[in-house]
């Protein structure tokens, strides 16, 4: 695949589930796309459109490493953010990432990513965690920050505050993660 087709599949009209994982399929030999796919969700915000953030979070989903050469970029655009769309299948990869780093402690990602990159995922996900948006880029953040207060202490309080005091106006969703992030961090004393 090359840039030209990928830009073209991206610009086809709104794509359904079983197109977004056909695209995903053929991305998946192509990892030097990742970064086309960070540009390409860049100029879907300002069209207001989606499909390049939805193939990127299907494509991490099953190659979550093909990031590791473009995460500076990754974490550069996390800032600029603004349709919900695209914040919700980027906060999910932030997820991803953190589970990577943390949870599972991938060596490859406890390599290339670095503290400054990580502190750019903590602001994002606390500033979807408090802003006025659905509650899913909120669930995924709350799990990233989570997880990133086992390395920043200042988090976890701060994390912690957040929840109770947003938990009773939170959906079913929401308060449901909400507890289970509360319980983890009663369960290790934070």
């Amino acid at each position: 695949m090359t840039k030209e087709e990928l830009h073209i599949s991206l610009k086809s009209g709104r794509l359904s589930k079983a197109d977004v994982d056909q695209l995903v399929n053929k991305l998946v030999k192509y990892p030097d796309l990742v970064g086309e796919l960070l540009e390409a969700i860049l100029l879907e915000e300002q069209e207001g459109t989606f499909n390049a953030s939805w193939t990127f979070r299907h494509l991490m989903q099953k190659k979550l490493d093909y990031l590791l050469p473009f995460f500076n970029e990754f974490t550069e655009l996390l800032g600029s953010l603004k349709s919900e769309a695209t914040i919700r299948a980027v906060a999910c990869v932030c997820e991803m990432v953190c589970v990577a780093y943390f949870k599972k402690k991938d060596p490859a990602f406890q390599k290339v990513v670095s503290d400054e990159q990580l502190e750019k995922i903590m602001t994002a996900c606390f500033d979807w965690l408090i802003s006025d948006m659905n509650m899913a880029p909120k669930v995924f953040s709350m799990t990233s920050l989570y997880y990133l207060g086992l390395k920043f202490d200042w988090v976890h309080p701060q994390l912690r505050l957040i929840l109770e005091d947003t938990y009773a106006s939170g959906t079913t969703g929401y308060q449901n993660r909400a507890k289970k992030t509360l319980d983890k961090l009663a369960q290790i004393g934070r």
